[in-house]
């Protein structure tokens, strides 16, 4: 069968690969279940991987099949499988358990391990190819309402991880009732943040560059969120006092200097979620002192999202199913540019660095 498939260590090696069609018994115990592929989700991971910044090949092999955020149709189920039948539609969580006691409770996202096993990522192969087996403890049941848009839930759960935690984290004040949130940067994560945030009842300001009108904006304001664009008002002059204080901060921007201006404007008490994965040198003059105190002082909090274990899968189908009820075919418009085929693995690398594509994903086989 035919796979999309990277050789780590080379920049731009992306290609298509064959690999034997998998059987359910390849998973031991009976726990296999056999998915047909319908979509993979693509984003900047995998851009990266194609350009040899990270990713390892599964022992045995010397490429790498890529894409983490699937979306398929179950087609066969071990004898000791009760969760799944043929037909159904699911999901796979993407990092698979390590050694350390987080891996054993099942919060492997949390991992201490210095190695890693992530599906399309690093050590195991991913998703872009027309099927793959998989234990069912790893797997997502996705709802027949949700099958237009399920291909979102991998980044979803980024989202999900993250505003779950602040919760968590504030259970510290035992009351915590958050009223005013930022979100900053409209792409892919942040449109999914306000999302979430709306879901909740939280008011919701977003922070993006790019001056209305655009699509991004517009699909914030469908939400009842507001969108600011920074180059005509900045994130710390101005708009943070009228529309905050800020209880909750999610950071989405990939622009680490966005991190400290928003360290600034969070409010008393506030939690500042970050989820970008800056690998660069950038450097930054910050008026340290005065962030040092405001956080001393007003019991502020910085925790960063990245990954997510079942729990956040299983959380993310809900607010799918909520959102599909309250703001009905808004997740859909996400889905900005599809490309049909395997055949046509290098159209997602060339519309993922095209300007206004919000989800780049690969039509694999139809729905």
């Amino acid at each position: 069968m035919k796979a999309v498939a990277v050789l780590p260590g080379r920049p731009g090696s992306v290609h298509l690969a064959e690999l034997p069609k998998p059987k359910v018994n390849d998973v031991p115990n009976g726990r296999g279940v056999l998915v047909k592929v319908l979509r993979v989700g693509v984003d900047g991971t995998d851009k990266e991987i194609n350009a040899a910044e990270y990713g390892a090949a599964p022992p045995g092999y010397e490429f790498l099949v890529i894409g983490h955020e699937g979306f398929g149709l179950v087609e066969e189920v071990g004898e000791g499988v009760t969760e799944f039948q043929p037909g159904d539609y699911v999901v796979a969580t993407v990092r698979r358990p390590g050694k350390s006691i987080y891996d054993v409770i099942g919060t492997n996202d949390m991992t201490t391990d210095d190695t890693y096993f992530e599906r399309g990522i690093n050590l195991l192969h991913g998703y872009l190819t027309e099927y793959y087996v998989d234990s069912a403890d790893f797997m997502v049941k996705i709802p027949q309402g949700l099958k237009d848009v399920a291909v979102l839930l991998e980044p979803f759960t980024v989202v999900q991880k993250g505003v779950t935690q602040a919760y968590e984290i504030q259970r510290r004040l035992r009351v915590w009732h958050p009223r005013k949130a930022a979100v900053m940067g409209s792409g892919t994560i942040g449109l999914l943040a306000a999302l979430v945030l709306r879901l909740r009842g939280i008011d919701v300001t977003v922070f993006s560059r790019s001056k209305k009108p655009n699509l991004n904006a517009g699909l914030i304001e469908k939400l009842g969120a507001r969108y600011i664009s920074t180059e005509e008002r900045a994130i710390n002059n101005g708009a943070a006092a009228e529309f905050g204080p800020f209880d909750l901060i999610f950071e989405a921007t990939g622009a680490s200097s966005v991190v400290f201006d928003s360290m600034q404007i969070l409010g008393k008490n506030g939690v500042l979620v970050l989820s970008s994965v800056t690998g660069g040198d950038k450097r930054v003059e910050v008026p340290a002192d005065k962030i040092n105190l405001d956080f001393v002082l007003g019991n502020k909090v910085m925790v960063g999202t990245v990954n997510a274990n079942r729990e956040y899968f299983e959380s993310g189908v809900r607010d799918m199913s909520q959102a599909v009820a309250q703001f009905p075919g808004w997740l859909e418009q996400l889905l900005t540019h599809p490309v049909k085929g395997l055949d046509n693995y290098q159209q997602l690398f060339e519309k993922l660095g095209g300007g206004g594509a919000i989800k780049v994903f690969m039509q694999v086989a139809p729905l």
